[in-house]
Formats: C-alpha cells, sequence, structure tokens
C-alpha cells in the first residue's frame, strides 16, 4: 500500500518534480509551541487575502518548492498509513450493514423506515461525543482513536447478539455504540488538514486519499455484507444477519493492533509559565482564535456557510442512496440483500478509477473548480433518475448509470469542502473547521439515511425532488461567493 501511496500523491507540476516525501519527512520536522509567542499584527496572522490570491503568479505551481517548504509538510509514512488505513475501516464498518439492515430489522418486527434509522442514528451519538471528546484529546490523536477502535469492537458484537436475543431494540443499541467509534471520522480529516504536520499545500491530496477509502467503504462494505447473508451460516449466533457484526469486530481487531504499533502521535502541547502563573502559549492561541472570528467579514461567513451546506449534501444525497437502493431494488427489481449490496459495490467501484485521477490530478486545479465539477456529475444522475422515474423506464443500467453518476459526482465534490476551509481560516481555526465540516457530515448522513428508508412510502419523485432542492441551494451559495471560494491549490 505505501508504494501505491507514492505513486499517486508525489505531485509533479509542468516536468517538474517535486521532492520526495521522505526528503519532507527529513526536513520538514513538526513545529513545537515551546518558543514564546510571536507579537504579530491580527491582520497578518490571519491567511492571505483575496486580493493576495489574485495577484499571485499563476506559474507559482509549476515552480519546484525547496526541500524544507513547509507548504508541502508531511508526516511519518506509518502515521500517515495508519489514518487512511482507519478511515477505510471507519468507512467499511459504517456501510457492511446497508445490504441486509432492512431485513434484519424486519425479522425482529421492525420497518423498512427504522433500518434507515440504524444506518443514520450513529452519526447522531458520534456527533454528541465529538465536544467532550475535543476537550479530553489535547490536540492530539491516539486516544480518539483507541476509542474508535473499541467502540466499532464492541458496537458490532451487540449488534450480532440482537438475533439470539431477539430484540429489536438491541441492533440500534449496537450502532449507537458503533457511532461513539464513529467520532474518528472528524480525526482522521483533522489531521490531513492540521498545520502542525500538513503544508497547506498537501491538504487537498490528502482528503483525495480520504474520500478514496470512502468509496471503498460503500463499495466493499455492502458487497461483504451482501455475500455474508447470502452464504448464510444457518445458526442462532453466526448467520447472515449476524456475521457482519462478527466480522467486521474481528477486522477491527488486527487493524487496531497493527495501526496503534506505527502510529507516532504528534507532540504534547508544553506550557510556559510566567509568574503569574500564564499559560503564555495557550493564551496566545486563544488570542489569535478571537482576533480572527471578530474580524470575518460576511462573505467569509458566506464561505463557511458554503462548506459547510456543499458538505452536508453530498452526504445527504450520498446516504439517501446507499439506504434505499437495497429498498428500492426489492421493490423494482425483486433484489435480495446480496443483489443489492452487489450493486452498490459496482457503482463504487466503478468510480475508483477516476478518485485514483483525481489525487493525481485535483492539485492542480482550485478546489472551487473541483466543487463545482462534481457537484455537476452528481445532479446530471439526479435529473437522469427523475426522468426514468417520470416515464416509468428504471431498469438495471438506466439505474447503474444513475447511481455511478451520483455516487462519483458527490464523492469527488466531498474531496475539497474541508480542505478549501483550512486554507481559508487561520491555522488555528483548524479544530474548529474540523469540527463544524463533520458536523455538516454528520447532519447530511442521518437525514440522507432517513430519507433513504421513506424514499418509496414517501413517492421516488419526491426522494429525487427533495435531492435536487437540496443541491439547487448548495449551487446558489457556491455562485454568490464564486470569488470568495479562491484558495491556493495542492
Amino acid at each position: 500500500m505505501l508504494s501505491t501511496v507514492a505513486d499517486y500523491v508525489a505531485h509533479r507540476e509542468s516536468g517538474g518534480k517535486r521532492p520526495s516525501w521522505g526528503k519532507l519527512n527529513s526536513t520538514a520536522s513538526t513545529p513545537t509551541i515551546q518558543q514564546p509567542p510571536i507579537s504579530v499584527d491580527p491582520q497578518v496572522a490571519r491567511n492571505p487575502s483575496q486580493e493576495e490570491f489574485e495577484m499571485q503568479d499563476t506559474t507559482e505551481a509549476d515552480a519546484p518548492p525547496p526541500a524544507d517548504d513547509p507548504e508541502f509538510r508531511l508526516p511519518k509514512w506509518g502515521s500517515l498509513v495508519t489514518i487512511v488505513g482507519t478511515n477505510a475501516l471507519l468507512q467499511f464498518s459504517f456501510f457492511i450493514t446497508v445490504s441486509s439492515a432492512s431485513l434484519y430489522a424486519e425479522y425482529l418486527g421492525g420497518s423498512a423506515v427504522f433500518s434507515g434509522l440504524t444506518i443514520g442514528i450513529p452519526t447522531v451519538f458520534s456527533g454528541l461525543a465529538l465536544i467532550p471528546l475535543a476537550k479530553y484529546d489535547q490536540g492530539r490523536y491516539t486516544l480518539p482513536l483507541r476509542i474508535s477502535y473499541v467502540a466499532i469492537i464492541v458496537g458490532y458484537i451487540l449488534h450480532a447478539l440482537a438475533y439470539k436475543a431477539k430484540f429489536l431494540y438491541l441492533i440500534l443499541i449496537g450502532r449507537i455504540v458503533t457511532g461513539l467509534g464513529f467520532t474518528g471520522f472528524m480525526y482522521m480529516k483533522r489531521y490531513c488538514s492540521d498545520p502542525r504536520i500538513i503544508g497547506i499545500r498537501r491538504r487537498t491530496t490528502l482528503a483525495s486519499w480520504l474520500v478514496l477509502t470512502q468509496a471503498f467503504g460503500f463499495s466493499v462494505g455492502p458487497f461483504i455484507g451482501g455475500l455474508l447473508y447470502k452464504v448464510g451460516f444457518s445458526n442462532d449466533i453466526f448467520n447472515g444477519y449476524t456475521s457482519t457484526g462478527w466480522v467486521t469486530s474481528a477486522v477491527t481487531v488486527v487493524v487496531a493492533a497493527v495501526a496503534l504499533y506505527f502510529f507516532q502521535d504528534v507532540p504534547k502541547v508544553h506550557r510556559i509559565d510566567n509568574n503569574a502563573g500564564t499559560d503564555r502559549t495557550g493564551a496566545s492561541e486563544v488570542q489569535e482564535e478571537r482576533l480572527a472570528i471578530s474580524q470575518l467579514t460576511g462573505p467569509q461567513w458566506g464561505v463557511i456557510a458554503s462548506m459547510c451546506w456543499s458538505s452536508m449534501s453530498c452526504f445527504f444525497i450520498l446516504g439517501a442512496w446507499e439506504s434505499n437502493i437495497p429498498i428500492f431494488t426489492a421493490y423494482v427489481l425483486g433484489y435480495t440483500p446480496y443483489a443489492a449490496g452487489n450493486f452498490i459495490a459496482l457503482g463504487g467501484i466503478a468510480t475508483l478509477p477516476f478518485l485514483l485521477v483525481s489525487i493525481r490530478y485535483s492539485p492542480r486545479f482550485q478546489d472551487r473548480v473541483t466543487l463545482a465539477t462534481g457537484s455537476a456529475i452528481g445532479v446530471t444522475g439526479l435529473v437522469l433518475m427523475l426522468v426514468l422515474l417520470a416515464t416509468d423506464r428504471v431498469v438495471f443500467g438506466s439505474f447503474y448509470v444513475c447511481w455511478f453518476l451520483v455516487a462519483l459526482g458527490f464523492n469527488l465534490a466531498s474531496t475539497c469542502t474541508l480542505s478549501l476551509l483550512s486554507k481559508q481560516m487561520p491555522n488555528a481555526w483548524n479544530a474548529r473547521t474540523s469540527l463544524v465540516i463533520q458536523y455538516s457530515n454528520y447532519s447530511g448522513r442521518v437525514t440522507g439515511a432517513v430519507l433513504g428508508g421513506a424514499g418509496v412510502q414517501m413517492g421516488m419523485k419526491n426522494y429525487i425532488g427533495v435531492q435536487l432542492a437540496v443541491v439547487g441551494i448548495g449551487a446558489f451559495l457556491h455562485a454568490t461567493f464564486w470569488k470568495q471560494l479562491k484558495a491556493k491549490t495542492g
């Protein structure tokens, strides 16, 4: 996997090779916070203004940077692979139950809406857990990683035991516990935009890797879930409904053991006390954040709103389709959970080559262009689906094309919401920007999963219409703040 990452993330511009990651790692060490704070003008502490970006030489990206350029800083390989691999695990564990969720719930007396709730409910409790966890993480990542691994293991064991206990709500309880593990989604994003270890021109590339693992999760997860359902394993403990929980728990144990061995966390923040007992470093950071908040302009708030809405809408639509496909295909095409899982997986797998290409070439383009392009592709899939529903011509081929366009478009669009916002905001805001984007993701996942579960009941045309309305609002915000969305590439 290491060589694959190196092949695609190493970035070349106009024939000029940038320094290898090894050189970057050897010369761009993680900055410490032991030095006394430097007094700077609040205006200078903020990111470069929009006018400065407009005046930048367009050939800047074509020139190879110095080996010690902090804008291209990267962490150690073991840590970076741990983050990308853990994100793949989280995505896999989120989606593996999609294929059989409705039948599992139905077997224990639940409805299709309840199955959609079990898919979306983890994000609610993940969101509730993020704020208290952020108070104790000390700006580091080892504790959140451990919590993620333990919560996924325990949550999926409870999910599997619901069959033996004949207790419907144990599925929901297991998913709630699993949701505590999904707090890791925010920390994976925060790590890939952390200015202490990630240069500003590496953030879009690393965000693209996270989205690639996202596509892996919603492809392989439903496929494995559907395959396990088909095989069956007919006994009260390990069967088509419960095997997803046992398999996910076992995989998580292995990943956790390997990841925590190789992962190197960022250094702890060193407190510097003066005679009055004041933490000068902490006070400096707090002062910088307060100054930045007080000086944000209307357009800057518009950029924040635009990125949050775009992030929400991407996961709202992806979540709606992922939870709706097993129900809709069973109703229209007579699909089993195995067939529905394969259908979801085929759409996701087809997007992987395009997402790999985006890793190679997206650093050459503005994030706002990538966002607009991805949204346009996704909207094409939505409009085509609406036409198929209106003409009653939903068959495998046409429906698959719609799902492929939706999956590719909105996955591609989701690569740049946090990276763009992190480039616009001060470095001290990294934790805050990661948090607001993750809450946007969560709100989209929850509402999208519920919408998908209710799609057939509310009418599929209405179901698609709601998604088009959500994207339309995002397009309006995007067009309104297009100029302000300009940021450094990479």
